[in-house]
């Protein structure tokens, strides 16, 4: 029976999930200023955005892994006694952390898959939980990559920002022409499209008709599927209460909701007070 490795990018905000496997992380960089940091390592969510809030003219930047990192990351996992790595990344519509570490894997002769998430943030790193748990259980690469592939098409991410700044600096935001003109006036609601690019829905003028808005439109898709409910919080703590709430009103059956924080190279490109809500077919 082969031993699976399981590695996923810090993009999923894995490492704010306390968990029992042994899931390594594959680590993007930031620039803030001057100053290089390793998400997570070096700098936290919290630490960032009061940053970012503290000093409203900065725009970070992010680059992914060097292959010659991700290379060094997967002979440290074939040197632990694995025998095939599974690497889960975020989609590669929005990062080019898939393509190298697609390269990375050329480089060896044993097997390594590497798996487009085509999202983001936390349905990312249920995949990577998900793969371990399944490894752990002596399933097959194929048995894993089937599961992957269901929460791949089974899951929804819709999130405002409280500005299009840093999306639009980034070139993180499909169609962003039509906002550079009037993006510090709109509060639009966005999602994780299909094929895993951030676009908008819907442009909205105040930050609470666009609270309001994202709860409704949720509600509407979520209709009375049977779902595990996650958000998303960069630093909006009030808003993403506010949400839990009204969510929780409208379906009382959902007794859990767990935010969890965008990590700072997501929220790089999001910006603080970016509240996330999503679900994840069960």
């Amino acid at each position: 029976m082969s031993k699976i490795g399981i590695l996923v990018c810090g993009n999923s905000g894995i490492d704010y999930i306390d968990h029992k496997y042994d899931i390594s992380v594959m680590r993007s960089i930031l620039f803030i200023g001057d100053k290089e940091y390793f998400d997570y390592v070096d700098i936290q969510a919290e630490e960032f955005y009061k940053t970012l809030l503290d000093n409203p003219s900065l725009t970070p930047s992010t680059a992914q892994a060097a292959t010659g990192v991700i290379m060094e990351q997967y002979q440290e996992m074939f040197d632990k006694g694995y025998d095939e790595l599974l690497v889960i990344t975020v989609s590669q519509k929005l990062s080019g952390t898939f393509e190298g570490a697609v390269m990375a894997a050329n480089t060896f002769n044993e097997k390594i898959t590497v798996f487009d998430s085509g999202t983001v943030s936390y349905p990312e790193a249920k995949m990577a939980l998900n793969a371990a748990k399944m490894a752990k259980e002596g399933k097959t690469i194929d048995q894993i990559l089937e599961r992957l592939e269901a929460l791949k098409k089974n899951h929804r991410i819709l999130f405002s920002v409280e500005t299009l700044r840093y999306l639009v600096k980034n070139g993180r935001l499909s169609g962003a022409s039509g906002f550079v003109g009037s993006m510090l006036k709109i509060k639009p609601m966005l999602e994780i499209t299909d094929d895993g690019r951030i676009q908008s829905i819907e442009k909205i003028r105040t930050l609470p008709k666009a609270t309001n808005r994202i709860i409704e439109k949720f509600l509407e898709e979520l209709g009375n599927q049977d779902v595990e409910v996650f958000l998303i919080n960069a630093n909006a703590d009030e808003r993403i209460e506010f949400v839990s709430n009204k969510i929780k009103e409208a379906r009382p059956d959902i007794k859990e909701i767990v935010a969890y924080p965008l990590t700072p190279v997501v929220g790089a490109h999001a910006g603080p007070g970016c509240v996330g809500v999503g679900y994840i077919i069960k």
